[in-house]
């Protein structure tokens, strides 16, 4: 859960154009406003030649994937079948037509509730919620793009000492928060918060309230078998 720093995807960007190489964007974790904006692509203002989108493409409802690619790369495989250019690649799911319809539905929604809008004031809040966390003896870096966020545990804050992942602190802390009612999921020793974008400002609250008494539990007590 690292983010690249300001700029970085742009001379990327820059130096796959220069040297003619195709340029592929995995949002299938970002995409459809998981960063704040529709794709994280956009923070920077990128164009990718190829970007795999999935997940919030049906607001996690239904498993869809789907591959998009600039006009140029389309057009190189578009031809009759006597050209035998076609990229001829399928499997028994393509275009799911239940599938089709709930990201075909997600995307009104995107649309009609103005979802990306409303959702800059939960990113806003949720930042000024974590401040408190960053006090936190056990708590080292704490990294946030959007509506995701990374939460490092470490054994000493000082020196940013990591914990030894054989005593699982970060697994440790999310069963504390799930007898709580949060579901997480670690990433070893760094929690993982990314919440539904329909999360309300009061969930929101409750949801780093957990997380915060679930990491003073944990890093207070003793590890055990």
């Amino acid at each position: 859960m690292l983010t690249s720093p300001p700029g970085y995807l742009k001379r990327v960007r820059e130096l796959c154009t220069k040297y003619d190489v195709l340029l592929i964007a995995d949002e299938v974790a970002t995409g459809f406003g998981r960063t704040g904006k529709m794709f994280a692509c956009q923070h920077e203002g990128v164009t990718p030649d190829l970007m795999t989108i999935s997940k919030g493409l049906t607001g996690g409802y239904m498993p869809l994937a789907a591959t998009l690619t600039t006009d140029d790369i389309y057009e190189a495989f578009l031809g009759t079948y006597a050209d035998f250019k076609t990229f001829f690649h399928g499997h028994s799911y393509t275009g799911n037509p239940l599938g089709c319809a709930v990201a075909l539905a997600n995307i009104e929604v995107f649309q009609k509730e103005k979802t990306l809008a409303r959702l800059q004031l939960k990113i806003k809040t949720m930042a000024r919620l974590l401040q408190p966390l960053k006090q936190l003896p056990h708590v080292g870096e704490i990294r946030q793009q959007g509506f995701i966020v990374a939460i490092e545990l470490v054994e000493n804050k000082n020196t940013k000492k990591p914990y030894p992942l054989k005593e699982r602190v970060g697994h440790r802390v999310a069963m504390e928060a799930r007898r709580k009612g949060l579901l997480l999921r670690p990433i070893g020793n760094v929690m993982v918060l990314m919440p539904p974008l329909s999360t309300s400002l009061s969930e929101l609250r409750r949801m780093v309230e957990i997380l915060r008494e679930a990491i003073t539990t944990v890093t207070l007590l003793p590890a055990s078998d």
